[in-house]
């Protein structure tokens, strides 16, 4: 039966997902925190989610709605939302909000809030020596990692009951950015314990033996280590790391990738669907995107952003200690998107944004994800309080809806697509985006933004290499010419450039609208994807028609001399 059930399996370029025995690309969209608690609210967003095109919507479950007394669930509201997604056609991502969401533990049930002895808080350390009790859980008491794994066991075993059948629910997030807000480490006296202990040998050996494949963020960590790997074994956290918060980190990487793995096990052994968790990602150095304010905690401290959560500092600890995950999975706000999409392809894991920007700016950025790094899906946050008419991501969903089994193909084949995106000119007029350079079947590709005579438009999309000078083109403000390899070649050229209309959805079969074989390709020298309203710039023929379907095939050739 497991086969059935919803699935990652391999490809030559990482993982897909599985759903109902076919490859699902998830256009997916997360609503606000506490949305799903209710199945009356719940009714007014399905039709909203239909008419943006969103295909999975992410949810949550918290601890303290379906277990409000202990040992005693209730599933009322969970359910609504299960039939109301099933109902309109849609599948749901459910959010395990546990012991832990975004460093702090505000949806544990009030028998757990209030029972500090038998669920200690973790302490934070003050200037003086002084203790602040943390409004987070300890990790290093297990009775709130053994009830936390009892509640999410029942959820998953209700799930099975109530979905197994259906596949409306096709995975389930651990826990939400876990770590330690406030202090680079739990200072209660179990931890100080734990700290001052040697180093687990699992950890050492998996370094030692592991260091050539360990991601280059985590590396520049462990300089003291490297250079200690001989008389390491036996030490504590400081002797064998060095004193520093980067260790601290560590530390708490490790206690985090454990418990929740153990969390994770518990739910996996009773419904073994995709599990993952997500990162509330630092906001520093040459991948930060600075043109906004940092309302809330984050920087390049741990402490400042969770300490322990899954950066990609103490990634590979994650990967290692915590294998009851299929994958981690980064919150993309603020951080430099392409850039951040690869750190998380880290050991050919696969990629999915469970949160991400929601305007246009956001929604430019799915194609690198989809059409780059093979993504499962990508997901704006806060989807229900916007209106499908105003959604950026109407637009751009709409398009990859129907062009999905021709994505999916593509990405289980290495090099096979890129995505890119083209944003708004600077203010003083110049292009802050670069062209994206390929070398394809003989041929070096160039793709760019697409050319108006007036002031030039955002673009997105993605380019698909079917096949020696054959390349399919999707979406919209942007361009591509090609020169090719072949130093003999004394001519590069269209041997035709044809508009593509959708034929079949559920197959991707796809048929020639209008052959474009003149003005649309600058007389032969680009393949041009226009916006839906080009600039003129009071230039007195409109050689640029409007985008129509957005799906365009180019064929290149050459001549030897």
């Amino acid at each position: 039966m497991a086969s059935k059930l919803p699935h990652l399996v391999k490809t030559d370029n990482g993982k897909q997902l599985m759903v109902r025995g076919k490859p699902f690309l998830m256009l997916a969209a997360e609503l606000q925190n506490s949305s799903m608690t209710s199945g009356e609210y719940m009714d007014t967003v399905w039709p909203k989610m239909v008419d943006t095109n969103i295909n999975t919507v992410l949810g949550c479950v918290t601890w303290e709605q379906i277990e409000p007394v202990e040992g005693k669930f209730d599933f009322t509201e969970l359910d609504k939302s299960i039939l109301g997604a099933r109902k309109h056609g849609i599948h749901l991502v459910l959010l395990w909000f546990g012991s832990f969401k975004n460093g702090v533990s505000t949806y544990t049930p009030g028998w757990v809030k209030k029972d500090a002895k038998r669920f200690p808080r973790a302490k934070l350390r003050k200037a003086g020596g002084v203790l602040q009790i943390g409004d987070v859980l300890s990790l290093f008491h297990p009775e709130s990692r053994e009830a936390d794994a009892k509640a999410f066991e029942r959820l998953m075993s209700h799930i099975k009951e109530i979905d197994e059948d259906h596949s409306t629910v096709l995975m389930v997030q651990v826990e939400n950015e876990t770590g330690l807000l406030g202090d680079t480490r739990d200072g209660c006296a179990p931890a100080e314990e734990a700290f001052s202990k040697p180093v687990p040998s699992d950890l050492i050996t998996f370094l030692s033996e592991d260091w050539e494949s360990l991601h280059a963020d985590l590396q520049i960590n462990l300089k003291i280590f490297k250079e200690g790997l001989a008389s390491s074994k036996g030490g504590n956290w400081e002797a064998v790391f060095g004193k520093g918060p980067q260790t601290d980190e560590l530390f708490m990487a490790y206690n985090y990738a454990h418990y929740l793995d153990y969390v994770a096990a518990r739910g996996r052994a009773v419904y073994p669907i995709p599990l993952y968790t997500n990162v509330w990602l630092t906001n520093t150095g040459e991948d930060s995107d600075n043109d906004f304010p940092l309302v809330v905690g984050g920087g390049g401290v741990p402490g400042d952003y969770p300490s322990g959560g899954a950066t990609s500092n103490v990634l590979d600890i994650w990967q290692k200690f915590a294998p009851s995950l299929d994958f981690i999975a980064p919150d993309v706000y603020l951080t430099e998107y392409s850039a951040t999409c690869n750190r998380y392809r880290h050991r050919n894991q696969p990629l999915f944004i469970p949160e991400q920007r929601r305007d246009e700016y956001g929604a430019r950025r799915i194609w690198i994800a989809v059409g780059t790094y093979a993504a499962l899906g990508t997901s704006p946050f806060g989807i229900d309080t916007l209106e499908p008419a105003s959604n950026p991501f109407t637009k751009h969903y709409t398009l990859l809806k129907s062009v999905m089994p021709i994505i999916l193909e593509a990405q289980r084949r290495p090099d096979t697509s890129v995505g890119f995106c083209f944003d708004e000119l600077n203010p003083d007029g110049t292009d802050p985006s670069k062209p994206i350079v390929k070398q394809w079947g003989g041929y070096t590709v160039t793709i760019e933004r697409c050319f108006v005579f007036g002031k030039p438009d955002t673009g997105s999309g993605m380019v698909i290499h079917q096949g020696e000078g054959k390349f399919l083109l999707i979406g919209w403000g942007f361009q591509i010419r090609a020169k090719a390899l072949n130093p003999n070649a004394t001519f590069t050229g269209f041997l035709r450039f044809e508009e593509k209309v959708v034929e079949d959805a559920e197959t991707g079969k796809l048929r020639t609208g209008k052959w474009l074989n003149g003005d649309e390709s600058r007389s032969g020298n680009y393949a041009m994807m226009p916006n839906e309203q080009p600039d003129y710039g009071g230039f007195p023929i409109c050689v640029t028609i409007p985008a129509r379907t957005m799906i365009a095939e180019v064929e290149f050739y050459h001549l030897e001399e």
